[in-house]
């Protein structure tokens, strides 16, 4: 899986290939992509083999968490061609079940909710881009091609081939918060 997540981040980048290697290689999503690969691997090995690694990946992760915001889970199931884009702020729960083709952007979390049955994480379909402050919480299904805007709160059932975003943006004056400008050129 993590060849596909190489090529996926060396496709998007539209230059020569020198600087496609070294954009790569210096991409701070892409090493997070990296190191939560390693850590899902790793918990599926033998015993020996997470005693000694187990140290490594520590360290790895907590760089991750405290140097770029990225906290990914190791227990949660990403499908290949994952892309991290602006990393900072993001957060993918435990259990969390993702497909192929994810994108995620700054900002943005995946994670458990509700009480009793009802509490769980998410099933995100594959080809799912989650825009910059967008939150995915509870136990629901995102669907295949979904684009999820920015700033949306998910927390029920999305179907196949949506866009989520919350309302269009509204802009609101108040002329008397900066005094009366009525006759000022803005």
């Amino acid at each position: 899986m993590l060849n596909d997540d190489l090529k996926r981040y060396y496709e998007i980048i539209p230059t020569s290939k020198f600087r496609k290697i070294l954009l790569c290689a210096l991409d701070q999503g892409l090493r997070g992509v990296i190191i939560y690969r390693f850590g899902h691997w790793l918990t599926k090995q033998k015993k020996i083999i997470r005693i000694f690694l187990k140290p490594f990946y520590l360290f790895l992760n907590w760089r991750l968490k405290g140097k770029w915001g990225i906290e990914l889970d190791p227990l949660a199931t990403i499908g290949k061609g994952f892309m991290i884009f602006h990393y900072g702020g993001i957060f993918i729960g435990g259990e969390s079940i993702i497909g192929d083709n994810f994108t995620i952007g700054h900002n943005v979390t995946i994670g458990v909710a509700g009480k009793g049955l009802l509490r769980g994480v998410p099933i995100i379909g594959d080809n799912v881009t989650v825009s910059p402050g967008a939150t995915i919480h509870g136990k629901i299904k995102i669907g295949n091609n979904v684009k999820i805007g920015a700033n949306a709160v998910v927390n029920k059932n999305i179907p196949d081939f949506a866009l989520v975003q919350v309302p269009p943006m509204q802009v609101v004056t108040f002329p008397s918060y900066y005094g009366n400008i009525q006759n000022k050129n803005i």
